[in-house]
């Protein structure tokens, strides 16, 4: 069970997790990780954040979010954008609700349709991209899988990717590895100073590119088993 749950800057980080739950939180479902700890205060937490949108009725969370949509049209974001701890919530209420069915509200023309729940097309790039592909904001699913990515991103996305995950990796090292490395504390600060600068790449150099294909991407700008914070990394 993860330990040590707290909240920043409108983002959920969470310290000592396994690699599961780490995966799992990374890929987008970071509400769904909050319904195994129901009586927790964080969830209590979110639960009080996100009243705000529950006390409106459908059209007006469907035309606050094409709205939103509208103004984060054409930049990249980090995931650590307050606005996006926000439209997470609303979005997550929307799905509930299947509000982007109704057709209550338009989304502007760039946004496509997401095949995973039909809501606008709005991906974000995480560090385990080869395996869950882009993932949505609005479901938590994956919209885009890495092979139907644009074929001239590819190679690109997986030599980060692959590059990314012996680094992250050793955060989630067992004792004898951890033995074996001999100054353990050493080369945990060496592999999050490496996961600075890769994700400095991605959300730099990587993520831009996904702009000539969607109307706007995000990245993660975390790394909380290497306890890497937003502030850490520069573009």
């Amino acid at each position: 069970m993860a330990e040590n749950l707290r909240l920043q800057f409108g983002r959920l980080t969470i310290d000592d997790v396994d690699d599961s739950t780490c995966r799992s939180q990374q890929a987008g479902h970071y509400f769904t990780i909050m319904s195994n700890y129901s009586e927790s205060p964080l969830d209590r937490l979110w639960k009080e954040y996100g009243g705000v949108f529950r006390s409106w009725d459908d059209l007006t969370l469907a035309r606050w979010m094409a709205q939103t949509l509208g103004q984060v049209e054409g930049r990249v974001w980090r995931l650590s954008y307050s606005l996006f701890g926000a439209y997470r919530l609303a979005a997550q209420l929307a799905h509930d609700r299947q509000v982007w069915f109704k057709r209550l509200a338009t989304a502007p023309s760039a946004y496509t349709e997401a095949g995973c729940c039909r809501a606008p097309l709005l991906p974000l790039f995480t560090r385990d991209v080869l395996e869950t592909g882009l993932v949505c904001q609005h479901c938590g699913e994956t919209c885009v899988a890495f092979d139907e990515m644009p074929t001239e991103l590819q190679d690109g996305v997986r030599q980060w990717a692959k590059t990314y995950g012996p680094v992250h990796a050793v955060a989630h090292w067992d004792d004898a590895q951890r033995k074996r490395a001999g100054d353990y504390d050493s080369r945990f600060e060496q592999a999050a100073t490496e996961a600075e600068a890769l994700l400095a790449v991605a959300g730099g150099q990587i993520v831009p590119k996904l702009l000539d294909h969607y109307p706007a991407a995000i990245w993660e700008d975390q790394d909380e088993c290497l306890e890497v914070r937003p502030e850490d990394i520069e573009v």
